[in-house]
């Protein structure tokens, strides 16, 4: 029987993510289970593994994977690393439209590529089978309270990626002394799941949302707010969730108390172009909108939250966002709001994420990719031998490179 063969390139991406989609005991178990199988990993300076961890458990390293039959990576592969006619698996951030990815679809279609998205791998009930939005959340949370520490001069935390892991992270969590703040989490998902951790391992307090607007405390607390929270229907002020899925452009915002009682804010929401806002510029200038910090875990930029005006860095993490003049600032002074808006938050633990992350693949994706027809793998694969494949001919406007007329 011939050997399946799978390629782990290197991130091409710049700046360079660290992370990958398997590490090296993954594919060494997943060598071990699957003799029709062999893995093939490109040396990296800039992966979280280094070439010798691969290398010492028996993982080829080579920089030529042309002769595999499947490719995977995490983030864009840039256009001009594409292989023609190959399987790819990774993030590929085009189906909201994203302009900045376009060149990117265009270049699947012409070199006949056929693009599996990570993002696009869902269950019978199209529930997502992986993501890294758990460690999104746990860092989002962490760099949150970081910069209200900063903010407010009352404590201090060492940025995530500087620690080697979560678990030196919980370790300075357990020396941690946190004043009277109240938190406000928004969404259920896996980004808010990783961000709720953080704040249950902190034993910060959760009360419920009527409490939080109502009441005042002592010590620090959180509430977790849901879309039948946060969004109400224009005419009859109510929530439903089926039609707010179907029609959020006929939803508004119902967030605007918790603005008044809000220190810091962590989003994690995930946002379609479509949907209300939180809140506006113009609220944020408001004298009562206490919100000192967001963290917009989700970084959809000008999306839930109007202030998040571009994606920040790993290094440089917080900008400051004046609400008077709408502009942005340095961070942590008085008058600015700070926000957070890191767009790959899981690099800043990028063993922790890769397991969390390999350890799904491995389980529910591998085995598909085996099988002669797949329906989770068809579903999740945007373009196939030049064509839109499936579900994602709405993309078809997208895909259609301009045409130029010489008059």
């Amino acid at each position: 029987m011939k050997k399946l063969n799978i390629g782990i390139i290197r991130e091409g991406k710049i700046p360079s993510d660290s992370r990958a989609p398997l590490s090296p005991q993954q594919c060494r178990q997943l060598l071990d289970q699957h003799s029709q199988i062999a893995i093939f990993v490109q040396p990296s300076p800039h992966r979280c593994y280094a070439d010798d961890e691969y290398r010492s458990i028996g993982i080829p390293m080579q920089d030529d994977l042309s002769h595999c039959d499947i490719l995977m990576g995490v983030k864009e592969v840039p256009v001009d690393q594409l292989l023609p006619e190959k399987k790819y698996l990774f993030f590929s951030h085009t189906i909201k439209e994203q302009p900045y990815n376009q060149k990117l679809m265009w270049a699947l279609l012409d070199k006949g590529i056929q693009m599996i998205d990570y993002e696009c791998l869902v269950d019978d009930q199209y529930k997502r089978i992986l993501g890294f939005g758990h460690f999104a959340g746990v860092v989002g949370a962490h760099n949150g309270l970081l910069a209200y520490g900063r903010k407010t001069a009352t404590f201090d935390l060492k940025p995530a990626y500087l620690c080697k892991d979560f678990a030196e992270i919980k370790q300075h969590y357990a020396q941690l002394q946190l004043p009277p703040i109240k938190i406000v989490l928004t969404g259920n998902g896996r980004v808010s799941t990783g961000a709720k951790e953080v704040l249950d391992i902190l034993q910060i307090q959760e009360v419920s949302p009527h409490d939080f607007l109502h009441q005042e405390y002592p010590h620090p607390v959180y509430t977790q707010l849901v879309s039948k929270d946060l969004y109400r229907h224009c005419s009859t002020n109510k929530y439903d969730r089926n039609d707010f899925h179907a029609h959020p452009d006929q939803y508004r915002s119902s967030f605007a108390p918790y603005t008044r009682v809000t220190d810091l804010m962590m989003n994690g929401v995930y946002w379609a172009a479509d949907c209300p806002p939180f809140f506006t510029k113009d609220e944020m200038k408001a004298a009562d909108f206490c919100i000192k910090v967001i963290a917009d875990i989700s970084c959809d930029i000008e999306g839930s939250i109007p202030a998040t005006l571009r994606a920040t860095r790993i290094g440089d993490p917080v900008m400051g966002y004046n609400p008077h003049t709408e502009q942005e600032e340095a961070p942590y002074q008085a008058h600015t709001i700070d926000i957070m808006a890191v767009d790959n938050l899981p690099n800043e633990l990028p063993r922790d994420a890769t397991e969390q992350f390999g350890a799904a693949l491995s389980r529910y994706i591998i085995p598909e990719l085996l099988q002669p027809n797949s329906t989770v793998i068809d579903r999740a694969t945007i373009t196939l031998q030049g064509k839109l494949h499936g579900r994602f001919q709405y993309l078809e406007h997208y895909a259609a490179k301009p045409t130029y007329h010489i008059s």
